[in-house]
């Protein structure tokens, strides 16, 4: 196992540990600095108000353009290490045993709550309201925190067992609902009915595992991060269908954001400490109806373009985009997926002008089209 992999194993399975591993990587408040020098990147959450991106970064918060080029230090007393929500000016955060709450402008510490019990607060969500929800990953609990009062914020554990590890989770205003992914192997998708005692239910069972973020657009799509594959999925609003999204250069990505604002995915990679950004001109991809066994629609392709095919059998299974000289340009698959319809989006893949070959192959597949990018 790489060295990077497993301080970010440990900052999962023993968060104190990260004191030790980044205590050295703190930074003063004045300095600028690129966004190379990342150290510790857990979570991602977009400030509309300024039109930038916030990242934790060892245990303090930083700005990000929303070029994503240009990193500084948010200011004010901000620190967390895990996730964080912005609401009403806001910026919430976890820290520790304690969820914090910061001016957005410059910094400022305006609530300090501790979570009495805490044993390792990770994945945070709002209703954009009052209401924020805390994941608690070892002591598989769901807080809830009424901050109407940013001085007397009002605490309540409103599920006591998940059964499962809990880490990312995210508000679904349409159902009312709570949405969570988990750790794990063939990790399962649950909800928490709000309008029903906080019930707990599972919404699917995937074949992912370690997930570990999640949040939706302003279509209601569910975009998850996993570790094994290393990828992000993105599931409609019933969760009864999935696509792969391609955004080679990931690793490790921990607590993404899709702000819905910009149409704009970002995936903080926690084990090679970068942030990549997903650009959807819209959040619908649309679908030819004659679609072809293996085909792109559309193409020439575009930020809105999926790949769509179909396996007869679970396998080993590669998609590959070549240039006419037949090199690797980028590898969109290369995993076992299992039989029946996929469609990946290629949101993430920059190509230049040009023609280029796009390959599938799996046990009883040998496959390829062309693919033209103007």
């Amino acid at each position: 196992m790489m060295i990077a992999h497993f301080v970010a194993y440990l900052k999962k399975i023993n968060p104190t540990m990260k004191k030790v591993f980044f205590v050295a990587l703190l930074f003063s408040i004045s300095i600028q600095f690129s966004a190379q020098t990342l150290t510790g990147v857990e979570s991602v959450e977009y400030d509309p108000i300024i039109g930038r991106f916030l990242v934790t970064n060892g245990s303090n918060i930083v700005e990000v353009d929303g070029d994503g080029e240009s990193v500084a230090n948010m200011g004010g007393d901000s620190e967390a290490d895990y996730g964080m929500e912005f609401m009403n000016g806001v910026v919430f955060a976890i820290s520790g045993t304690h969820v914090k709450g910061f001016n957005h402008s410059d910094g400022t510490q305006v609530m300090d709550l501790t979570v009495t019990g805490a044993q390792f607060l990770n994945g945070m969500a709002s209703d954009g309201d009052h209401r924020l929800w805390v994941t608690d990953f070892s002591a598989k609990k769901i807080h809830e925190i009424d901050v109407t009062d940013l001085n007397a914020p009002v605490l309540t554990t409103v599920v006591s067992n998940t059964v499962s590890t809990p880490n990312g989770i995210v508000y679904d205003d349409i159902n009312n609902r709570l949405v969570f992914v988990n750790w794990g192997s063939n990790a399962a998708i649950k909800s928490v009915d709000l309008n029903n005692s906080y019930t707990v239910s599972t919404i699917v069972t995937t074949n992912l595992s370690n997930c570990d973020g999640i949040d939706n657009d302003e279509n209601n799509n569910f975009y998850v991060s996993s570790w094994t594959p290393t990828r992000i999925t993105r599931f409609n609003y019933t969760f009864a269908t999935s696509e792969i999204i391609t955004a080679p250069g990931i690793g490790a990505p921990a607590d993404i954001c899709y702000a819905q604002e910009i149409d704009t995915l970002a995936i903080p990679n926690s084990s090679l400490q970068t942030v990549t950004y997903v650009g959807f001109g819209s959040a619908n991809v649309e679908e030819a109806d004659n679609a072809s066994f293996l085909s792109c629609y559309p193409n020439p392709v575009d930020e809105s373009s999926a790949i769509s095919f179909e396996l007869a059998q679970s396998g080993q299974t590669t998609l590959q985009i070549l240039d006419v000289n037949g090199r690797l340009v980028a590898e969109l698959i290369n995993e076992n997926l299992p039989g029946g319809k996929h469609r990946v989006l290629l949101a993430g893949v920059k190509l230049s002008a040009g023609s280029y070959i796009c390959r599938l192959q799996s046990a009883t597949i040998n496959e390829a089209f062309n693919l033209i990018k103007q």
